[in-house]
């Protein structure tokens, strides 16, 4: 059986993968763990971990559908964001609707976040993000903690690029409604709001976790 490692593209790992090789599997999971933990940690208080694996197995049972112009992340994210939805269904009733565009994280799973911050101004953050409807946060996070690209969030939220366009739009006034309404004083807000990205940016080692070795 071929090694695959290091030197080996997302694409070239997938396949093997697919093929039955077990360390292109591995290799995948050891480059892109982060990125799919950061996705599902501040959005359930437990369970994470089984979503991750989840994640990575329904990229490889769906690996046709792959064609590697966003990039194997931007694949992978947009299967974890359909993780997420399936999980929040099957934790609901039959009868009970969700809906990502207006049930928020703390409709859906009102427990405490597992994230441990330091700062209040990350804590006041994390907790605005889980106030408002789960798609804009998802919208928020993976602009501001993974950096897409308007082609990449498209390819993620299944959306044209007037749809991402206009649910950025909507995400960011919900979620500075939150931050006016979650905080404690008026220096917090402001410190929090005029560096928003600084403080999202330092989320990121937060959220991230660490790879199994």
């Amino acid at each position: 059986m071929v090694v695959h490692g290091d030197g080996d593209s997302d694409a070239d790992l997938l396949d093997a993968w697919a093929a039955g090789n077990r360390d292109a599997g591995g290799e995948l999971f050891r480059r892109h763990f982060r990125s799919v933990f950061r996705f599902f940690c501040n959005k359930l208080s437990v369970g994470s971990e089984d979503l991750v694996q989840q994640t990575f197995l329904a990229c490889v049972e769906s690996h046709t559908r792959f064609r590697g112009e966003a990039g194997f992340r931007t694949f992978l994210l947009a299967m974890a964001r359909n993780v997420l939805h399936n999980e929040y269904r099957r934790r609901r009733r039959k009868d009970d609707r969700v809906d990502f565009m207006t049930h928020s994280v703390m409709d859906l799973a009102p427990s405490a976040t597992s994230v441990v911050a330091e700062k209040e101004e990350q804590r006041l953050l994390l907790a605005a993000l889980r106030q408002i409807p789960l798609d804009y946060q998802i919208a928020i996070e993976l602009q501001l903690w993974e950096g897409l690209t308007g082609p990449q969030m498209e390819e993620v939220l299944g959306l044209a690029e007037p749809g991402v366009r206009s649910r950025l739009a909507r995400a960011k006034l919900a979620l500075k409604k939150q931050l006016e309404r979650l905080s404690e004083s008026p220096s917090l807000l402001a410190s929090t709001t005029s560096n928003l990205e600084q403080w999202a940016a330092s989320l990121r080692d937060v959220t991230g976790g660490s790879a199994p070795s």
